[in-house]
């Protein structure tokens, strides 16, 4: 473990974007965990001691990728900050969670003696999923006909599967057992308006133009909720997709002078109807710039929650330790910030929508969507908040 820390060290010493890291004192600070190191008694507590060494620059794109176990843990239920507070959204059937009672639009007030908060909820679900899994979690939950908060302690569904080596974004760590659909599930229509839910931009760009040629002329929403980011590339061809000229998504602070990220038009079918785009807590990274374009570039509509403030560009060190034992782990080292075309930055910032629409615990208990059913009603269509629910669907993995 010491002979991690050193290698992350020296990553982050020779390749992090800014040369005075944030003020912090790079031989100190590393000193400090070096010595937290020698006191650790097991394998996650001496991954925490490292990988808050990096949390402390307070960087969403600078974190340890700890090394990959064939421990696979199974929470049974998933959260998200939804405006200042954090709420059950799913409930996996047949799992301890629903068991003991666990509901959706259920405030969690507490994860194992931890208050949530949208700020921090990245590094409980880092803890819990890449550092520390755990046999169960004790919440503390306050449904929405309640006024006083019960204590669950809940299982967690526990299995070991065939060794290999796979590295995950933290911004979906929780979500490793969410399986995707095929392409003909993100699409969905209401009349003559098309809704086109995109989870991630890890795709390849080369789809995208088939993608967007599916809107119809009622207008697109574009739904980026839970949608973490991925390849710039794919990013800036969507955004080409919209505009008829070249347009300058934002510029790229480094240690060196690198060139601005510019989205090129799509040649001879630029989409021209009216345009929407949702975003919530969970959208962050290249779901934040594309709606940050559309804002300043007046393009269309942005609805929903405050974005996740996680807008920074990163490249991943991977290494490995050992000979006839390897130890695989990486680092992701933020190499750029994103300045957008206003001069400013969206870290720990985020999108702030046009129209800010929060749902409320009841209308996660009843299955609404009071966002996507705003959306339809702006392109001039209808669609009932419990209907528009419907075409989010979540599938867990089996």
């Amino acid at each position: 473990m010491k002979d991690i820390l050193k290698i992350v060290k020296a990553e982050v010493r020779d390749k992090y974007y800014d040369p005075n890291y944030h003020g912090i004192d790079l031989e100190a600070r590393f000193k400090q965990a070096d010595e937290k190191l020698a006191l650790a008694n097991s394998t996650s507590q001496s991954l925490a001691v490292i990988a808050q060494t990096l949390v402390d620059f307070d960087d969403s794109h600078l974190f340890l990728i700890p090394p990959p176990t064939n421990l696979a843990v199974e929470y049974g239920w998933r959260m998200q900050a939804i405006g200042d507070k954090v709420f059950v959204t799913q409930v996996k059937p047949g799992s301890d969670a629903e068991a003991k009672g666990l509901k959706i639009g259920d405030e969690i007030v507490s994860i194992s003696g931890f208050r949530p908060s949208k700020k921090e909820l990245w590094k409980v679900r880092y803890y819990y999923n890449a550092l520390s899994k755990r046999n169960n979690v004790v919440l503390g939950v306050i449904s929405p006909d309640q006024l006083t908060p019960r204590t669950l302690e809940i299982n967690s569904e526990v299995k070991r599967l065939p060794q290999k080596v796979l590295f995950t974004s933290y911004f979906r760590l929780f979500d490793d057992f969410y399986e995707e659909k095929n392409d003909e599930d993100r699409f969905a229509s209401a009349g003559n308006i098309t809704i086109w839910r995109m989870p991630s931009f890890a795709i390849d760009p080369n789809m995208i133009d088939g993608m967007v040629s599916r809107a119809k002329s009622g207008g697109l929403i574009l739904d980026l909720r839970g949608n973490g980011g991925g390849y710039v590339v794919t990013m800036e061809k969507l955004v080409g997709n919209f505009f008829d000229k070249e347009v300058k998504v934002a510029d790229l602070k480094g240690r060196k002078k690198m060139d601005p990220s510019i989205a090129k038009p799509r040649v001879g079918n630029v989409y021209k109807g009216k345009l929407i785009v949702l975003v919530d807590s969970e959208s962050g990274s290249a779901s934040e710039i594309f709606a940050r374009v559309i804002q300043l570039e007046g393009r269309g509509t942005v609805l929903g929650d405050v974005s996740a403030g996680a807008v920074m560009q990163a490249i991943q060190s991977s290494q490995e330790m050992g000979t006839d034992s390897v130890v695989p782990f990486a680092i992701s080292i933020t190499n750029a910030d994103v300045i957008m075309s206003d001069g400013k930055s969206l870290e720990h910032v985020g999108v702030i929508p046009d129209e800010r629409i929060i749902p409320t615990a009841g209308d996660l208990a009843t299955g609404k969507d009071p966002v996507l059913a705003r959306a339809v009603e702006l392109l001039g269509g209808k669609l009932a908040p419990e209907d528009a629910a419907k075409l989010n669907k979540y599938y867990w993995k089996k």
